[in-house]
């Protein structure tokens, strides 16, 4: 994980751990469909936190977007 937004990356510490890693491993990819995301970065966003990465089955662009209060 890369850290580019402060602000993203203080939302994001906030969830506990295993969930981290629940939604880590949980993302859309549309080749593959469920995938885990690797080498992702943090942003920030009006609803939460956008991960964006590389899916680990096929290399991929991926993205996916965790809403945080």
């Amino acid at each position: 994980m890369s850290v580019i937004d402060f602000k993203a990356a203080q939302k994001w510490s906030k969830l506990p751990k295993n969930i981290q890693q629940i939604l880590i491993n949980n993302v859309y990819c549309s080749s593959c469909g469920e995938t885990t995301i690797t080498d992702f970065t943090l942003h920030d966003d009006k609803f939460g936190v956008v991960l964006k990465g590389i899916c680990k089955k096929c290399g991929e662009n991926v993205a996916r977007l965790v809403e945080v209060e």
